[in-house]
């Protein structure tokens, strides 16, 4: 088998062209790197995703270029976010509030990946990034010190292809094979661990302007929301120890659970399914740190957590953002000390940008996993809705984390008188 090695034509090679690598190869080609993205996959290609934007995503959206064609593309709009705890209660918290803090756009957005991934990666084409699809990228190339010079991708036509390049970016989300080639790749074998399971239904019943998560006494919850085209996105996510009876027969597990809940059954009853149930996990995947000599990771890739919160795709588009920046100073660094020190910041600038919510969804995620604590809080929150007005500003990426960490809204939280639960709960 032969090979094939080029020079260099490129300042950085992208692997991923969903949100975070066309987020981080528009910025680098803005700022006048020569950009590469690889993708495996053809677009336009299904993924399983709650495919919510939350209302600050609009602000990159727009930066991009790409917001006036999400929204001609008919990207339904939501208005906030209801939890339906075990025993029923159901907390209520809108993007528009009297807490004073506001978005780019008053609502988050919410549209198929089918359509929103060709929009941004269009973004990066028409800024000049070169973009190539089927292309898999199986491992990296190193130098004798062991820094990243480049990637190979899987033979074709019987020929091993090298790519080489000053920076490779590892923006191929959750099983990423850059991050695991770098050896920074880590499961969490504490944290609970659930698989996700997702489809499309036509005519679901009861949508309204808000997304909806119903969490299910140690099944799991599942996320509503309507998408484009009067669809609803339904997100299902159980824990992995479902595994077996989601690999026997996913679709029907899948349906079966919609079916056993007593306040969705109604709503399926005349829904129909219209794209096939899609599965992606386990979760709880992270990385070490987000950079190696001579590459970074962004988006899933760098860190993967429950999706309860529903803010995958904002980290991936400010995530990119944010690589961006602190590539160019890499690329543009005198030494290898002064390139790894650009990356170094980048780790730094990802990790203080999203220090605290992090802390806030292992908080939520704690919760979720334990009934008696997500009914409490759930009672709690439907009695307080200014404080369920600020936590669902958190969770849609506008209102700082830190209003929800003050030791004054945890002691109300805490304290919070709620009404008794109703009988059966």
């Amino acid at each position: 088998m032969s090979k094939r090695s080029g020079a260099e034509q490129y300042d950085a090679i992208v692997v991923g062209g969903g949100p975070s690598g066309s987020s981080t190869a528009f910025e680098l080609q803005r700022g006048g790197a020569r950009v590469l993205v690889l993708d495996r996959a053809t677009f336009p290609r299904s993924k399983a995703c709650a495919e919510y934007l939350s209302p600050q995503a609009s602000r990159r959206l727009n930066a991009m270029g790409a917001l006036t064609a999400v929204e001609s593309a008919g990207a339904a709009h939501l208005a906030g976010m209801i939890v339906r705890a075990p025993n029923g209660a159901a907390l209520r918290g809108d993007f528009v509030a009297s807490h004073g803090y506001s978005a780019f756009r008053n609502r988050g957005l919410a549209l198929r990946r089918t359509v929103l991934d060709p929009i941004l990666l269009n973004c990066a084409r028409s800024a000049g990034a070169d973009v190539r699809e089927g292309a898999q990228v199986t491992d990296v190339l190193r130098d004798a010190t062991g820094r990243v010079t480049g990637v190979r991708l899987l033979p074709s036509a019987g020929e091993v292809e090298l790519i080489r390049a000053p920076l490779v970016i590892g923006a191929d989300g959750l099983r990423s094979v850059i991050a695991r080639r770098l050896g920074l790749a880590r499961i969490s074998r504490i944290w609970p661990r659930r698989i996700a399971l997702v489809a499309h239904f036509e005519n679901f019943g009861g949508m309204g302007d808000w997304g909806e998560m119903h969490v299910e006494r140690d099944v799991g919850y599942v996320g509503l929301a309507t998408v484009e085209d009067g669809l609803t996105n339904v997100a299902m996510v159980v824990p992995a120890a479902a595994g077996r009876a989601v690999s026997a027969d996913r679709t029907a597990f899948f349906e079966r659970w919609l079916r056993d809940r007593p306040q969705l059954a109604p709503r399926v009853a005349g829904a129909r399914r219209v794209t096939p149930v899609l599965a992606t996990g386990p979760f709880a995947s992270h990385a070490r740190r987000a950079w190696a000599p001579g590459a970074a990771l962004v988006g899933d890739a760098a860190d993967f957590f429950d999706p309860f919160t529903g803010e995958g795709i904002y980290s991936a588009l400010r995530g990119g953002e944010l690589l961006g920046r602190h590539a160019l100073e890499c690329l543009g660094a005198a030494t290898a000390r002064e390139a790894d020190a650009s990356l170094r910041a980048y780790d730094r600038a990802r990790r203080a940008e999203f220090r605290g919510k992090w802390i806030v969804e292992k908080a939520i995620n704690a919760a979720v996993s334990f009934a008696p604590a997500i009914n409490y809080f759930a009672r709690a929150l439907e009695s307080r809705k200014d404080m369920a007005d600020l936590l669902v500003g958190v969770t849609g990426d506008f209102v700082p984390a830190a209003e929800v960490l003050r030791p004054g809204y945890l002691l109300n939280l805490f304290l919070q008188p709620t009404r008794p639960p109703a009988p059966g709960a």
